[in-house]
């Protein structure tokens, strides 16, 4: 699950999974996949513009066998908003995403691991061209299960 906030904007909720092979890089690398949406957020019964944010992401975890483990992501994707009303028709709606992260994992208990990071979006929006609700700082703090190997920290 990830808990995500743009700074002085929106909560915007949804599911991160990510995946690293020990034989890469001895658990360096991860990829990942994540959607975050305000409908799982702010825009849960308030008119709260409702938007999705659906991206990849790898990153490069240091210090993999420690307990406070810091690490570096770079995220791709597709951000769209929806207006909801015609009105809006010939407002941008959609951007691409390009973002970076910088944040802690604290794994616990061999298949529980949280995240908190501090994210920048490289593409923001100012509505003419790109949807303005694009802000360009974010955080996020994730928690995942391991469902595949429950012996690695």
């Amino acid at each position: 699950m990830r808990f995500q906030k743009t700074l002085n904007l929106y909560h915007e909720n949804g599911f991160s999974f990510q995946y690293g092979n020990p034989a890469v890089l001895n658990k360096h690398i991860t990829v990942g996949l994540t959607y975050v949406s305000s409908r799982l957020g702010s825009a849960i019964r308030s008119n709260a513009i409702k938007q999705d944010n659906l991206f990849l992401s790898g990153s490069y975890n240091f210090r993999v066998n420690r307990t406070i483990q810091p690490l570096l992501r770079a995220n791709v994707g597709l951000f769209r908003a929806d207006y909801e009303s015609a009105i809006f028709k010939d407002l941008a709606n959609s951007s691409p995403l390009l973002s970076t992260e910088f944040g802690l994992a604290i794994p616990l208990h061999n298949r529980l691991k949280f995240e908190s990071a501090l994210g920048y979006n490289l593409i923001t929006g100012d509505g003419s061209d790109s949807p303005g609700t694009l802000y360009p700082i974010f955080y996020h703090l994730s928690i995942y299960w391991n469902l595949f190997n429950h012996h690695s920290k």
